[in-house]
């Protein structure tokens, strides 16, 4: 069913606070892939608040769907979604990514709740992600796998490979979004290394494919509903966002992939989250 009125403004109103909990845990750590955690959470609230199956006080729950940040450098977005979710206690993103800390930049699934993969090392997610879809379905389990993809991570070979391999399989089982926030940390990606037209790589990869705005909380809803639907192929969902989402001075900025905050940045970030979205 389509997200009503009342869930579309509670998921913008909790994605708000999650934005200013990723602002604070950029400012604790020293430093952070702040840029493409802001782009991406929209997406992470709709699939963490409505859409995935998951019981933060049994992480390991063998019913869960699985989700793999491919995009593993936003692993503070991720992080907070976590906390704010109950994994674990907020207090414990005051040590992201301090010396002997659980939480690395790139999340280790050995070590913190709720990670299904450790990511970092961009184009393996989509691998691992078909991967846990096959196991579901050789089980005969009926959950899920999701995957999100950075978009300058399709630049690599391994996520086409993974691509191919997921529709000779028919992995249906598989949901695939690509946070397309147009940029990478050298610069716009279709600068970088152009990847247009992207949509018609992935049906010519055999995908099914849906092109939305990534935070249209409306349009995310009726994509994920279409998705959970299996159809005999995997589908993809191409998530138009924009980098650093929500805060003015670092919308659409390459120089924000990753950043520092200081207390005085951190404030006026909060404050455009608070008034401008």
């Amino acid at each position: 069913m389509p997200l009503s009125p009342d869930e579309i403004r509670a998921l913008q109103a909790k994605a708000k606070e999650l934005r200013c909990l990723m602002i604070d845990v950029t400012v604790w750590s020293g430093g952070a892939h702040i840029g493409g955690s802001l782009s991406a959470a929209d997406l992470l609230t709709a699939l963490y608040y409505k859409y995935l199956r998951v019981r933060p006080e049994e992480p390991n729950w063998p019913e869960r769907d699985r989700f793999v940040l491919s995009k593993g450098h936003g692993g503070v977005g991720l992080a907070s979604v976590l906390a704010d979710r109950g994994y674990f206690p907020k207090e414990l993103l005051h040590e992201f990514n301090h010396f002997k800390s659980p939480f690395g930049m790139h999340l280790d699934g050995a070590k913190v709740p709720g990670v299904d993969a450790s990511t970092g090392s961009l184009g393996h997610g989509l691998s691992m992600a078909v991967g846990m879809a096959l196991g579901a379905r050789f089980q005969g389990k009926s959950w899920l796998t999701y995957c999100l993809l950075g978009d300058g991570e399709c630049n690599e070979g391994s996520v086409w490979e993974a691509a191919m391999a997921a529709h000779h399989y028919k992995v249906d089982n598989l949901i695939t979004i690509v946070d397309r926030n147009g940029f990478m940390i050298d610069g716009p990606t279709e600068d970088v290394m152009g990847l247009e037209p992207l949509a018609d790589k992935w049906r010519a990869f055999g995908w099914g494919v849906r092109e939305i705005d990534g935070h249209d909380y409306a349009q995310i809803g009726e994509a994920m509903e279409a998705a959970q639907q299996p159809d005999g192929a995997p589908l993809v969902i191409i998530a138009h966002t924009v980098k650093g989402k929500g805060v003015d001075f670092m919308e659409n900025a390459a120089q924000w992939h990753y950043g520092s905050v200081d207390s005085d940045m951190a404030a006026r970030a909060k404050a455009s989250i608070a008034g401008g979205m």
